[in-house]
């Protein structure tokens, strides 16, 4: 196979060692496409994979086990037990991932609130430039550490995780993307972002890190620690691996968001490629175990500070942007929320689209660089860059607003507990407003004079803070048109650019919080051409709806999410009365989206050339979508194939791994001995390499006769990666040079994948695309009307753009098969 390469790794000790890749991933690597595809930037090659400054290598995985014969012994050998094990893991994952939440929250709380105490006497005593400083150097402090981890100890953590976890799942394996340096790397970094003052969020990265805990806890072994317990070791397997970081990824949204049913459903819409209803009931209940986790320690400790009322789930504190007053809804309401659908449908389209070009400057520009540690450093210095913008603004951009009364502080009732009280102030931004005066009314409800500064109650705090704000029933005219366009065109513009920096964030507070802010300004036109209603039919004029509205409908613009989306925003603000106005702007805004481009987590994933399956694939040739049922396998093979044999020589196959880096090899043998060479199944580069260091399985041939040792078992040949690559190097070497191995043999038929599926090469290109992905293969043999191997299919040729660039040449006149 000529597209065949090796890749360079970087081990966990910072040594580097030459390991192969089969031609499948896998590897779309951007030399390699430039050599088969061109330099032509109008390529599609082109578009898809950019070059960066380190090659980033991607390998396909297994998602059954090889069904050999040794496998089948192992498999006897092994009690059928019960599922209590299973269960019980995916408790322990979801009690952690849960924890996990509780703590970032509690950290980034702490360290927000720190922040602005530092300040608060600063702005009232109207001194901003000192108040500038102190914000500027408590987040450089916490962005300079942030950043340097995400460059410099864990390369795996940038920017989410998100794209890397959904290509895991689909079939890829990628470098260091469960390692604990990376959870650890990736936990302090999107904790010291969020804090700094970046608009962005905590979602992505506790996706991610709920992944690897739901990786490390069911495995149960660290390479990096030299840690491998003799638990749960039935486990240690691709396809129980795959559940467990699904339901850990799921666990990660739910905790975050307290939506256990959004958890799990956005696994089932985003993250996970292979799905089935036991993984669904296991994946719920490690949501709600998350979820549960949460909302136990939420319930009594807040700032690492023992509150009191253990156990005791309060509804403002459980649920994120609790709606209180929810509305009655009127025919009327469902065209604004069309409208706002359409419009979260262009500016979602718009966002990914500035986002991926901003990141695609990015990278030219840092790989233009050719030393690896100033490109670092230019990397870093990038985020320092983007929070001296979003600090200057926050500080700044505040003292152009007029302070404003606050309208809706009457509605508060009389409460002794001063801690909800001075939230509140906190919460509405007085900046530099003058402090305010309040009594209490013969009828028992506190009033007050108190104002506040509108673009700081939408700027200065955490975005959390002020998408509260914007949701809120009852405040129509507390935010004005100045103030919302402001702070969406500064928003919009800023978390576009810190999305890719060099730091682990998210992006679904920024997501919601821009589409609260072009809602409520759609709410507000509505208000002021038809007035405050206080009757109940026209009480759905409420720019706090169409607030929550437009949250949902940029996200889905932005992401194309529709059912988890929705759970989650009912879950999150607890207004179900508004549900079908919500499933109508979503809808609308994914159809809207999908008319421009894909969504940002389909985008990042080609841009970081992570070789990911679509369910169904989307192929073009001039403008018009091809039939692949009028395509076979024949068209997109790759023919020329190396093969081994059932009885193989030492010294061939030493020499075979030694020269090419094939990930999987056919074996051939024969029926019956006057029978031509046909197809027996398939053996894996690894499990070779491991037969290799056995020495005492060698035999030398023997006529008519079978094979006398007995075989290795199925624990000693199944490993993930090679232990000593560079022993195994020099073994080869010697199983190569020294003469005495080209007499001796190995029986290879007890160890090959005898239920390897081949396809025939007549066989329908669309029907092997679908056999491909659904069982998960990294592999398939194509075969003759005689079973013999005439080529492989893997899944870089069914990617979208080497696909379509092998059926634009099936498609030109000049080939003869053209109209076969």
């Amino acid at each position: 196979m000529s597209s065949l390469f090796s890749y360079r790794r970087h081990m966990d000790d910072g040594e580097e060692e030459m390991l192969m890749a089969d031609h499948s991933p896998d590897l779309i690597h951007p030399q390699d496409f430039r050599r088969q595809y061109g330099t032509n930037r109008n390529s599609l090659a082109y578009y898809h994979c950019e070059e960066r400054a380190q090659p980033v290598s991607h390998e396909s995985l297994d998602y059954l086990p090889s069904h050999s014969g040794v496998y089948k012994k192992w498999l006897q050998e092994k009690t059928h037990g019960k599922e209590w094990d299973r269960w019980l893991l995916m408790g322990l994952i979801g009690t952690a991932v849960g924890m996990l939440g509780f703590l970032t929250h509690q950290i980034v709380d702490s360290l927000v609130k720190l922040k602005w105490d530092l300040v608060e006497n600063y702005l009232k005593d109207g001194n901003f430039h000192l108040a500038w400083v102190c914000v500027l150097g408590s987040g450089l402090a916490m962005v300079l550490v942030s950043s340097s981890l995400v460059l410099f100890f864990c390369p795996a953590g940038s920017p989410s995780g998100l794209p890397e976890i959904i290509g895991y799942l689909n079939g890829t394996s990628i470098q260091h993307l469960f390692n604990i340096k990376t959870f650890l790397g990736t936990f302090v970094s999107c904790v010291l972002a969020v804090a700094s003052g970046l608009f962005c969020g905590l979602e992505g990265p506790m996706v991610h890190l709920g992944a690897i805990l739901g990786c490390g806890l069911s495995q149960l072994q660290s390479d990096t620690l030299g840690i491998h317990l003799p638990f749960f070791t039935r486990f240690r397997n691709s396809a129980d691996k795959r559940s467990f970081i699904t339901a850990g990824a799921g666990a990660g949204i739910a905790s975050v968001f307290r939506a256990p049913i959004g958890g799990l459903l956005f696994t089932l819409e985003e993250v996970s490629s292979f799905w089935d209803i036991r993984l669904a009931w296991q994946t719920f209940f490690c949501c709600l175990m998350a979820t549960f986790t949460t909302d136990l320690l939420s319930s009594s400790l807040y700032g690492f500070v023992y509150r009191g009322h253990f156990g005791f789930f309060e509804a403002e504190k459980r649920i994120l942007f609790w709606v209180k007053n929810l509305l009655d809804m009127h025919v009327l309401a469902f065209i604004p929320a069309i409208l706002l659908g359409m419009l979260g449908g262009l500016l979602g389209a718009l966002f990914v689209s500035l986002n991926i070009k901003i990141n695609k400057l990015r990278m030219q520009f840092f790989n233009s660089i050719p030393k690896s540690s100033l490109s670092k450093t230019n990397k870093l210095l990038e985020t320092v860059l983007i929070l001296i913008c979003t600090s200057t603004l926050t500080v700044y951009l505040p003292y152009f607003f007029p302070c404003t009364p606050v309208a809706s502080v009457r509605n508060y009732q009389l409460r002794n507990n001063t801690e909800i009280i001075n939230q509140f102030k906190r919460e509405i931004s007085a900046y530099s407003c003058s402090p305010n005066t309040s009594w209490t009314g013969p009828d028992g409800v506190r009033y007050s004079n108190q104002t506040f500064n509108q673009a700081a109650a939408l700027l200065v705090e955490n975005g959390k803070q002020g998408i509260a704000y914007l949701f809120k029933r009852g405040t129509h005219e507390e935010f004005g048109y100045t103030s919302l366009c402001t702070a969406l065109a500064f928003y919009f513009v800023l978390s576009c650019w810190t999305a890719g920096s060099a730091v682990a964030s998210g992006l679904v507070i920024p997501m919601l919080y821009t589409g609260a802010l072009y809602g409520r300004i759609i709410g507000l036109i509505l208000v002021s051409i038809f007035g405050v209603q206080t009757n109940e039919y026209g009480a759905w004029i409420d720019p706090g709806l169409f607030a929550a509205i437009g949250a949902a409908s940029f996200f889905s613009g932005v992401s194309r999410l529709t059912i988890s989306l929705t759970v989650i925003m009912v879950e999150i603000t607890n207004d179900v009365q508004s549900l079908l106005l919500i499933m109508l702007a979503v809808m609308v805004a994914k159809m809207v989206g999908d008319f421009f481009n894909a969504s940002l987590y389909s985008s990042l994933l080609r841009l970081k050339c992570i070789p990911y399956l679509d369910v169904e694939p989307l192929v073009h040739h001039r403008r018009e979508r091809l039939k692949l049922e009028l395509f076979s396998a024949r068209d997109v093979m790759e023919p020329h194939v190396r093969v081994l044999h059932l009885k193989e020589n030492i010294a061939s196959l030493a020499w075979l791994l030694s020269s090419t880096s094939h990930g999987e090899f056919p074996v051939v043998g024969r029926p019956k001995p006057d029978h031509a060479q046909v197809f027996q199944g398939t053996i894996k580069r690894s499990e070779l390499c491991m037969l290799l260091e056995n020495e005492h399985i060698f035999e030398p041939e023997r006529n008519n006769e079978s094979f006398s040792s007995n075989p290795l078992p199925y624990e000693k040949i199944t490993v993930e990666k090679l232990p000593k690559p560079s022993r195994l190097a020099m073994l080869l070497n010697c199983y190569t040079t020294d003469p005495r191995y080209q007499q001796l043999f190995i029986n290879l038929e007890p160890y090959i994948n005898k239920s390897a599926m081949s396809v025939q090469a007549h066989f329908s290109l669309q029907r092997t695309y679908i056999i491909f992905r659904t069982l998960g293969l990294r592999y398939l043999t194509v075969v003759d009307l005689q079973n013999r191997v005439v080529g492989v299919i893997t899944r870089k040729d069914l990617m979208p753009f080497p696909l379509e660039e092998r059926l634009r040449l099936q498609l030109s006149p000049q080939n003869p098969d053209a109209g076969e």
